[in-house]
């Protein structure tokens, strides 16, 4: 049977962590030196390191890769083994992790103390933007095949490819495109 290969899914993982009291600016700094190391990895895409809010919140480190290949191997490699080594004489336990992929991936964005997520309008501009174009090559060139089968089917196989496509095509690129403009005031 054969199987065609699929292109790789962009992937987030977001840690969360607090920092040993008194410790928090060499946290922050040994963090950063991570992500510098991390940026020499086949398939980084960037990180953010999100303060907490409060003194009793967490740090969020969000690191991004071009697929969970990618992750795998800074997860596997010796230098990701010795910053996290570093990061636990700073840091306060083990850290929670969470992986996004897909549509909840979309709009992770960096984020510091002073920014916010972006704004609702330019979040519907951006989906639109995907959207439109997405919809009508798809209507072109997908929907007259299409033709005799019933209206609820035809729904459901333009919408699915809609979302498979918006999912792994079009907006991880479109949010990298305009993530400037995004987190812009």
């Amino acid at each position: 049977m054969n199987s065609s290969p699929t292109a790789p899914s962009p992937i987030s993982r977001i840690a969360k962590r607090k920092a040993k009291p008194g410790c928090e600016a060499c946290y922050e700094a040994v963090v950063r030196g991570m992500f510098a190391e991390t940026g020499k990895f086949p398939g980084f895409l960037g990180a953010d390191l999100i303060p907490p809010q409060s003194p009793d919140d967490l740090y969020q480190v969000v690191m991004r890769f071009a697929s969970q290949a990618d992750l795998d191997r800074w997860d596997a490699s010796e230098a990701r083994q010795q910053w996290h080594e570093r990061l636990s004489t700073v840091a306060d336990g083990d850290p929670d992790y969470r992986v996004l992929t897909g549509l909840e991936a979309w709009f992770t964005l960096p984020a510091t103390p002073a920014s916010r997520p972006p704004v609702r309008w330019k979040m519907a501009a951006l989906t639109w933007l995907g959207i439109f174009p997405t919809v009508s090559l798809l209507l072109f060139f997908v929907a007259p095949l299409l033709g005799a089968m019933p209206f609820l089917a035809r729904t459901a196989i333009i919408t699915g490819l809609a979302v498979l496509m918006m999912t792994w095509l079009v907006m991880p690129r479109l949010t990298g495109a305009f993530r400037n403009w995004l987190t812009s005031a």
